[in-house]
């Protein structure tokens, strides 16, 4: 068995609060140089790749440029900075909640992707908070959906976010989330849904599937008005879309919402107008660093219940 090898630390800045990005050459492959590996793995042409080791760009565990004709060897560390995305900036601000040595706790806007991931890098939340902060060492310890809003942990020390990681791992976050939906009085509340959701890769929706469930969710009905319902979540598992597979399965689909129960294809970008209504209302846990009980609160609004008849236009 391959002893595992501990990663050493990025010898790159970060880029405007993002990463470098890393690769191990692997095991059981034959390339004759670092570049033969690199054009074939990024894809990106060999002009591009020449040139980046033209320019110095990639760099060895040293921070020393690696050169083109370097020898491949396995279990090697490279790393380099893409080019960035070209990206419409989300006009709405991160708020920060809770700072301390230890976490942020920041209130995500919809429409902000929570950590880089495809064509979402720079507008994200992790990347404004270390930009904004000063933390270059910041990390997101779970995620929200780019269209949900509310609350994130993040976590200053790498050294200690697998703890906080864990506490969702291992359910002992109280997560209270708050939605607007279609009201119908004839949905027996408040209730709780038990059942199995299956994600697949490259599919945009999730879906119930027979079997064991290992998805529970509890609705709670808050208040009511002209035919819309202000509806209080409460997660027990953390499936990917559960909450709005949860509600559109009941007969009421969270107001906003381009998947469920029918997908309606991708927004167009730039398309800020009638986010999903839903939020992450409530984060409650006891820090396994310091001991201490935190209960965070969003002071978001969703606008489909505070403002009724201009959210519907």
């Amino acid at each position: 068995m391959r002893r595992k090898t501990r990663i050493p630390p990025p010898p790159l800045p970060q880029r405007d609060g993002v990463d470098p990005a890393r690769v191990r050459l692997p095991f059981g492959q034959e390339w004759a140089t670092v570049r033969d590996h690199l054009v074939a793995r990024l894809a990106a042409g060999d002009g591009v790749v020449d040139g980046m080791f033209d320019a110095g760009l990639i760099v060895g565990a040293d921070g020393r440029a690696v050169s083109r004709d370097a020898a491949y060897v396995p279990g090697m560390y490279v790393w380099f900075h893409r080019d960035l995305p070209e990206e419409v900036r989300v006009p709405y601000p991160v708020e920060v909640v809770h700072r301390d040595e230890h976490i942020v706790v920041a209130d995500k806007p919809h429409f902000l992707a929570t950590t880089p991931r495809g064509s979402h890098v720079t507008e994200t939340v992790l990347a404004r908070l270390r930009r904004d902060l000063g933390i270059p060492t910041l990390g997101a310890a779970h995620r929200l959906d780019l269209l949900t809003a509310g609350l994130v942990l993040f976590t200053v020390r790498p050294e200690e976010r697998g703890a906080y990681q864990s506490l969702f791992r291992d359910r002992q976050v109280t997560k209270e989330y708050e939605a607007v939906a279609p009201y119908d009085p004839a949905v027996p509340l408040p209730r709780t849904v038990h059942s199995r959701i299956v994600k697949e890769r490259g599919v945009l929706a999730a879906r119930e599937v027979p079997g064991e469930p290992n998805a529970v969710s509890r609705i709670e009905l808050l208040d009511h008005r002209a035919g819309r319902g202000r509806y209080r979540l409460l997660p027990a598992t953390g499936q990917t879309h559960q909450l709005r597979v949860h509600m559109a399965a009941s007969g009421l689909p969270i107001l906003g919402d381009p998947l469920y129960p029918v997908v309606t294809g991708p927004r167009p970008a730039g398309d800020f107008r009638r986010p999903l209504q839903l939020l992450a209302r409530v984060l409650e846990f006891t820090d396994p660093v310091t001991g201490h009980a935190h209960r965070f609160v969003s002071g978001r609004v969703l606008e489909a219940w505070s403002a009724y008849e201009d959210w519907a236009r």
